[in-house]
């Protein structure tokens, strides 16, 4: 069994159902969490997800990546305590990373 060739409308529909699956994803959360009543509990709870998110992302990078990139994560998160900049955090991190790989670490 061969596909019909679609050409340049492949690509096309193939965009639009991910943006489809995206949709649906994002508003079934929505959805969802109104059937769950907002206890105190809940609300601690959603409060700590985002950072839950940025430490499962950023530790086993910082694993496998090694001590230069513990330290540049800790000077940008430094930089953003002190400064309230992300632009700032970013630049700093980055720098203080290009430094140390330069060094040798």
């Amino acid at each position: 069994m061969t596909l019909p060739d679609l050409g340049s409308w492949g690509a096309i529909i193939a965009i639009v159902a991910m943006a489809l699956a995206t949709y649906l994803c994002r508003i079934a959360g929505v959805v969802l969490m109104g059937f769950i009543p907002l206890t105190p509990h809940v609300r601690r709870g959603l409060a700590a997800l985002p950072g839950s998110i940025i430490a499962a992302t950023v530790l086993p990078l910082i694993e496998r990546l090694g001590l230069a990139a513990a330290i540049a994560l800790l000077a940008a998160i430094g930089s953003m305590v002190l400064r309230r900049s992300e632009l700032l955090a970013l630049v700093v991190g980055m720098s203080v990373i290009a430094g140390l790989r330069a060094l040798g670490f």
